[in-house]
């Protein structure tokens, strides 16, 4: 299902070896209407809302996944020796890479917005994306809006249910022009291309696609990896997808070759661009692969970063 081809690979083995690993833890046609206001979110392990600004935005847990970082076949980080004592520095006990999976739903005025889908089960994780919407009140045909960051499995496996049709049928599926080419490139993807197509609109990479959302081109993972800056009266926040994968590993040493990205130079760039300006502006930001529920802050620290994640109220 990944575009990429080192990516094809890892996701065959992940789905035999990360089983074990997973985290415990066209326009589109009239959806029914939401409720209005939306409905309070039930405490759960799974779901986690907060606000920007007047939005109410969950956390949606799909599941996760544990790369042992001293193998160099598993982990995208190549430097293993070095990536392990980077670990094992920020209290790393088990030597892996621990990945989660959480899409981010957006209450947009009258739009239900999910930006990302998940793996829906593949790649060894647990598929747990319907369980966590309906926990926040939403059913898949209330979905309005998808927007794709790029199309590897874990964010547009989500798309397709286990008979292949759509799984969110009323909603349009946005994506970027050059991430939605690069789609069609590959011969794997051709079924769920022709599956996709009449529910897609691309848009140009800068758009703005929801009254609250628009789209930010974070370049080098895919040909058109796409971030999402949602902004409600003075406040901000920024789901930056793929441009970093861990929160130890990509933020603390942006400058080291991660397998999983197309081209290694241009992502290092983003992520050094993307550090610096979190950093700077003490951005909001929301890592879909950072420790649920991905959300927080980056903050210098000597000469380099770390993540800070931020307290929410159960």
């Amino acid at each position: 299902m990944t575009l990429h081809p080192r990516l094809a690979a890892a996701g065959l083995m992940l789905s035999v070896i990360l089983a074990a690993c997973s985290e415990p833890a066209e326009p589109p046609a009239k959806a029914p209407e939401p409720a209005a206001p939306a409905p309070a979110v039930a405490a759960n392990t799974d779901v986690q809302a907060f606000q920007v600004g007047q939005l109410q935005l969950t956390a949606l847990r799909d599941g996760g996944m544990a790369l042992p970082a001293t193998n160099a076949q598993m982990s995208p980080w190549a430097n293993t020796a070095e990536a392990e004592q980077l670990l094992t520095a920020n209290g790393v006990a088990d030597k892996a890479i621990h990945l989660s999976i959480q899409p981010l739903l957006v209450r947009d005025g009258d739009r239900i917005v999910l930006i990302d889908t998940g793996a829906a089960g593949e790649m060894g994780t647990d598929g747990r994306l319907l369980a966590s919407l309906a926990t926040a009140g939403v059913t898949p045909d209330q979905v309005t809006d998808i927007l794709i960051s790029h199309g590897h499995g874990d964010h547009v496996g989500g798309l397709f249910a286990k008979d292949g049709t759509l799984a969110f049928p009323n909603a349009a599926i946005r994506i970027s022009i050059p991430e939605w080419a690069a789609m069609h490139d590959d011969d794997a993807f051709e079924e769920k291309i022709r599956t996709m197509t009449p529910r897609v609109r691309p848009f140009a990479p800068g758009s703005k696609v929801t009254p609250s959302i628009t789209a930010v081109s974070l370049d080098g993972h895919t040909p058109g990896h796409t971030g999402y800056e949602i902004v409600s009266g003075t406040e901000r926040l920024l789901y930056f997808g793929d441009a970093m994968h861990s929160a130890i590993l990509s933020v603390q040493r942006p400058d080291w070759t991660n397998a999983w990205d197309a081209d290694n130079t241009e992502a290092k760039v983003t992520r050094q661009r993307l550090l610096n300006r979190a950093a700077s502006d003490n951005l909001r930001v929301y890592g879909v692969h950072f420790p649920f529920p991905g959300l927080g802050r980056i903050q210098r620290r000597d000469d380099g970063f770390v993540w800070v994640p931020e307290a929410v109220a159960p």
